[in-house]
């Protein structure tokens, strides 16, 4: 409940450009296709409930492993938004996937495609 009560889309984007260099590609994708996933109206109640959660967790300032520890500090961050979106992988689809790919492309320019597959594989999508 604490993590869902820290969610705001405002807390999400102030967090994501204060922390996404650190971050890496990885975890802001994984952000990005929970983000895009939640802002479709076919996604269900208990999915955007779920994405909610792991938002939170990403944006809450005290979690498991703090944020400020180079690399490790958002290996949970990922892991948290890993299992939201294993369990919400049905409702990402190519345009969830493009509109994070473009995001990525605004905030980042260019960046090895790779990391995006594998993420990709991890859910199956």
């Amino acid at each position: 409940p604490k993590y869902t009560e820290a969610y705001s889309e405002t807390k999400l984007f102030e967090k994501i450009i204060k922390f996404a260099k650190a971050a890496g590609i990885k975890v802001i994708y994984a952000v990005l296709l929970c983000f895009f996933t939640l802002q479709k109206p076919t996604t269900p109640v208990w999915a955007k409930s779920v994405i909610i959660g792991a938002l939170g967790y990403f944006i809450f300032p005290i979690d498991f492993i703090p944020d400020i520890i180079p690399i490790a500090g958002f290996a949970d961050d990922f892991t948290a938004l890993a299992a939201a979106l294993l369990s919400v992988a049905m409702y990402i689809d190519e345009e969830v996937k493009q509109k994070a790919s473009a995001q990525l492309h605004t905030w980042f320019g260019s960046y090895d495609e790779d990391d995006l597959t594998k993420v990709d594989s991890k859910i199956n999508c």
